[in-house]
C-alpha cells in the first residue's frame, strides 16, 4: 500500500479479500500511519451516503458534498479517503473509474466483502484502479502476530544451503501444528495470542469463534448468492471436507460432482457456483494438469481441479476434527489433505497465484511452480517418510533442474532434491526466485 501511495500513476485502490481478513483494520491503520488525516465511509452501515452518488459520479460534486456529509475538510493533495462495505454502493464502485481520471491527486482506498463476485461485472472499468488482494495470516505473520519475533527473524535470515538449528527446527514443528488449529484470520489468531496461557480454553474458544465465522460466511452465501444459486454454493463449500473421505492415502483428491447437489451431476451445471465460491475467495482452486510443460495454463481443463478451503483452521472446524489430533498430528486420512491445503494458502500468499498439480496415470506432484524458463515440481509429505514414487515419475518423465520435497524434516539441500520443512512452504518461491 506505500507502493501505491508512492506511486506517480496513482490509480483508486481496491483491497480484496474474504471477509474478516483484515481488510478495514489494514485500510485504517495505514491512514492513521500514513497521511496526515483519513476520511472514513462505510456503506453497509450508513445507507445515507448512498445518495451522494445518486445525482451523477462526478468526483468535485462528490467530495464537496462528503465534506458536508463528515463535517469536515478533505485535502485532495494529502488526506486518504476509505469507501468500505463498497459493494453495497455499487455507484461508488463505478465511480472509481472518474476519480481515476478526473482527480487522480486524491488517495482513494475501496474495500469490501465479495468484491470479486462484483468485480466480475463486465461493466466494471477495467484498467482504472489497482487491485490487491488480502489473504489470512501465513504462518509466518502468525509467528510474529503471537510474540514469536526471534524465531520470525530466523526464518526471514536463513538460507535453504543448510538446516536450521534442530531446537528451532523442532519449536516451529510444535507451532506449525498449533497453526493448523488457529488458521491465519486475524480476529482467531488474536483470541489464541491472549489465550495462550491456558492452552485448552484457548482451543475451545477458537472452535466457537470458528464456527461462529462459518455461519457468517453461509449467511453471506444466501445473502448475495440469489435464491436459485445459494443452496448449490453452500453445498459446494461444505462439500470439501465431505470429498475427504473418498482419499485412501490422505491427499487430496479430484473434486468430483456426483452427488454434491442432488439431481445435478456433471461440471457445467455447477460451474457458475464454483466460480462465484473462488471469486467469493473461499477457495483455492488448483488446476490438474497432464502435461508438466510451459504454459502450464494451456494444459489446464476447467472440469478438473482440486480444492481447497482459504483458510486451515476454518478447516478443520467445519471438518470437525478434535484439536487434540492436530497437536498429536494424528488426524487420520485428513493430514495428507490438511498439510496440503496449508501449502496451498502459503504458495498463494507469498504470490503464486495460479495453482497446479501434475497426475500422472500411476503417479501424482500435488503442487507445480512455474518460473520463467523451468517448471519446478513440489511434493507434499505429512510425516518424515520422504521418500516419492510419484515424485521419481515426475523426475524421469521431465528431468526438472530441481525438485522440492515438503516434510516434518529439516533442510536438506544435498543430492538433487532440496528436503524443507513443510512450515517453510510459504518461502519456496523466495527461494526459486533469489539463489542463496
Amino acid at each position: 500500500m506505500l507502493q501505491w501511495k508512492n506511486s506517480s500513476n496513482r490509480k483508486p485502490l481496491i483491497l480484496r479479500g474474504a471477509r474478516q481478513v483484515g481488510k478495514t483494520y489494514s485500510l485504517l491503520d495505514f491512514g492513521k500511519t500514513s497521511f496526515p488525516h483519513y476520511h472514513y465511509i462505510n456503506f453497509e452501515q450508513d445507507e445515507r451516503v448512498r445518495t451522494l452518488f445518486e445525482k451523477d459520479l462526478d468526483p468535485t460534486r462528490i467530495v464537496e458534498e462528503m465534506q458536508f456529509y463528515l463535517d469536515t475538510s478533505i485535502d485532495k493533495q494529502s488526506d486518504l479517503v476509505i469507501f468500505d462495505e463498497i459493494q453495497h454502493c455499487l455507484r461508488a464502485l463505478t465511480s472509481l473509474k472518474y476519480f481515476c481520471e478526473q482527480m487522480p491527486e486524491l488517495a482513494l482506498c475501496a474495500a469490501g466483502s465479495l468484491l470479486g463476485v462484483y468485480l466480475a461485472d463486465e461493466s466494471f472499468p477495467v484498467g482504472k484502479v489497482t487491485l490487491l488482494d488480502l489473504y489470512p495470516m501465513s504462518f509466518e505473520e502468525f509467528l510474529e502476530g503471537v510474540g514469536n519475533q526471534r524465531l520470525v527473524e530466523l526464518l526471514r535470515s536463513h538460507v535453504f544451503s543448510h538446516p536450521l538449528p534442530q531446537a528451532a527446527h523442532d519449536r516451529l514443528w510444535d507451532l506449525w501444528k498449533r497453526y493448523l488449529i488457529v488458521g491465519g484470520l486475524p480476529e482467531v489468531v488474536a483470541l489464541y495470542r491472549d489465550q495462550m496461557e491456558d492452552q485448552y480454553k484457548a482451543v475451545k474458544d477458537i472452535r466457537g469463534v470458528q464456527r461462529d465465522l462459518l455461519e457468517t460466511y453461509m449467511a453471506d452465501i444466501a445473502k448475495h448468492s440469489g435464491k436459485i444459486n445459494a443452496l448449490h454454493i453452500e453445498r459446494l463449500w461444505r462439500n470439501v471436507t465431505h470429498q475427504l473421505a473418498r482419499s485412501q492415502d490422505g491427499s487430496a483428491p479430484k473434486f468430483r460432482f456426483k452427488d454434491v447437489v442432488p439431481g445435478i451431476r456433471g461440471y457445467e451445471r455447477l460451474a457458475s457456483p464454483l466460480s462465484w465460491l473462488e471469486k467469493a475467495c473461499l477457495i483455492l482452486r488448483t488446476s490438474i494438469v497432464e502435461r508438466a510443460e510451459i504454459p502450464l495454463s494451456g494444459f489446464a481443463q476447467g472440469n478438473r481441479f482440486k480444492q481447497y478451503f482459504f483458510d486451515v483452521g476454518l478447516l478443520g472446524a467445519l471438518s470437525a476434527i478434535d484439536p487434540a489430533r492436530f497437536l498429536m498430528y494424528d488426524f487420520k486420512t485428513y493430514k495428507g489433505y490438511v498439510a496440503e491445503n496449508f501449502v496451498a494458502q502459503e504458495l498463494r500468499s507469498s504470490g503464486v497465484l495460479a495453482l497446479y498439480c501434475w497426475v500422472g496415470r500411476t503417479a501424482e506432484v500435488e503442487f507445480l511452480l512455474e518460473t520463467a524458463d523451468e517448471i519446478i515440481p513440489v511434493e507434499v509429505k505429512a510425516g518424515n517418510i520422504t521418500q516419492s514414487k510419484s515424485l521419481r515419475v515426475y523426475e524421469e518423465r521431465y528431468k526438472p533442474g530441481k525438485s522440492i520435497v515438503l516434510s516434518a524434516s529439516n533442510i536438506d539441500s544435498r543430492g538433487p532434491r532440496l528436503h524443507v520443512p513443510v512450515y517453510l512452504a510459504g518461502m519456496v518461491r523466495k527461494y526459486l526466485t533469489k539463489k542463496d
